[in-house]
């Protein structure tokens, strides 16, 4: 974005947030419905499904899934789920993560609408045994969808397990994998085969164009499309086999970084993507789209140590996954500013480099990016959410008194 746009919205948020006292998170409903947008045009026509992880708002959540195009949720807990079902947030909702809570499973059991409602992710047979488990024999029937591993491996055949890229999630590989548990669910009774998932990490949530890096960046397009190549063939034969046994509702794909790949699949019907309605650092370093920043958080300077030097309170809201500069917060504006090597983003202060620090006062706010989306609900307990009609407040999962993990 140019210096101008970029110093105005530094002026407008400081303008619309004058009578906060940071630290505070604000979400910039402009950005966050262009993203939608941007989203929507990714996914040529198939309906997106919202990941709420990626989001943790209720609020959010329902402005979104009013938009044309979007439809659904993917939970990442049962609870969660239940929740947002009885809150009626929506009464379609997909469990994106095999569940061991014994206590939500009870309670989905009880409830005939939530049950209607509800799927639940399933890839090993041990899941089944332990839903069993939890709600004895003959438990009335619980909706469930197949995770197939949507991982690379180039040499699988010579069962090189080093050479797996993607995440550690199913089992569930091949086609035979697919239709070996779809024939296990079918058969126990207390089960209904819905839909069918496929994540590709190595795709999604993996940036082809790393700043600075172009040897990387050459690499990791050469493996997303011999990737994307390989999963598209794979899961079209899985979804293929289960079918020949049930009828599917839904099979789900992609994430943020692979709408318009995964949208061009025929076995494919439904997307998945949370993270770039409100952009954090990670989805800066792809070249198929870009987003606007629309989730940020303010800190206040606090210390001027030395010249060149702004010390803001708090800061070290590290995102989740491989420790790297990466999943660190990064100064946003006013431009200029960095971490430092030695201190980063720390639990009570976070000192800030660069010649613009002489320009901050103590009391003048720096506003941050964080490196994943939802994580940010689980620091702040409200969203401050700019429009043009000016700040409304509302309640993260945290500010509802919620944590699923």
């Amino acid at each position: 974005m140019h210096n101008v746009a970029i110093n105005g919205l530094r002026a407008r948020y400081d303008s619309a947030t004058v009578e906060l006292d940071p630290p505070f998170a604000l979400v910039d409903l402009e950005a966050f419905r262009s993203n939608a947008q941007e989203l929507l045009r990714r996914a040529n026509d198939r309906p997106i499904r919202v990941a709420s992880k990626s989001v943790r708002c209720r609020d959010l959540l329902s402005q979104v899934l009013a938009m044309p195009g979007f439809a659904g949720v993917m939970a990442y807990s049962l609870s969660e789920a239940l929740w947002l079902f009885e809150t009626e947030l929506t009464d379609d909702i997909l469990v994106g993560y095999p569940t061991a809570d014994r206590g939500a499973l009870r309670a989905l059991a009880k409830d005939d609408a939530a049950r209607a409602a509800i799927t639940i992710m399933v890839d090993d047979v041990a899941q089944l045994d332990l839903v069993t488990d939890a709600l004895g024999a003959g438990h009335p029937d619980i909706r469930v969808c197949i995770e197939l591993d949507a991982s690379w491996r180039p040499l699988a055949g010579l069962k090189q397990d080093w050479l797996h890229v993607g995440v550690r999630r199913s089992p569930v590989h091949t086609p035979l994998d697919a239709a070996r548990l779809a024939r296990e669910v079918l058969r126990r009774p207390g089960f209904s085969l819905i839909g069918v998932m496929a994540y590709e990490a190595q795709i999604a949530g993996l940036g082809d164009a790393p700043r600075g890096k172009p040897v990387r960046a050459a690499a990791v397009r050469m493996m997303q499309r011999r990737s994307f190549a390989e999963l598209a063939e794979r899961r079209a034969a899985a979804v293929a086999a289960i079918r020949a046994l049930a009828p599917l509702e839904f099979v789900n794909g992609g994430g943020t970084g692979s709408l318009e790949r995964t949208s061009t699949e025929d076995a494919v019907t439904e997307l998945a993507a949370g993270s770039g309605l409100l952009a954090p650092t990670l989805f800066d370093t792809y070249q198929a789209f870009r987003l606007r920043p629309a989730a940020l958080f303010a800190l206040p300077v606090v210390r001027r140590p030395a010249s060149g030097v702004a010390t803001v309170f708090g800061g070290g809201y590290l995102a989740s996954g491989p420790v790297g500069s990466d999943r660190l917060p990064t100064p946003y504006l006013p431009q200029g500013l960095r971490l430092t090597g030695t201190e980063a983003a720390g639990e009570v202060q976070t000192p800030l480099l660069g010649a613009v620090a002489d320009e901050l006062t103590v009391g003048d706010r720096v506003w941050f990016r964080h490196a994943k989306a939802g994580e940010l609900a689980e620091r702040f307990a409200q969203f401050h959410l700019l429009d043009s009609g000016g700040l409304t407040t509302v309640p993260t999962y945290r500010g509802e008194r919620r944590c699923f993990g």
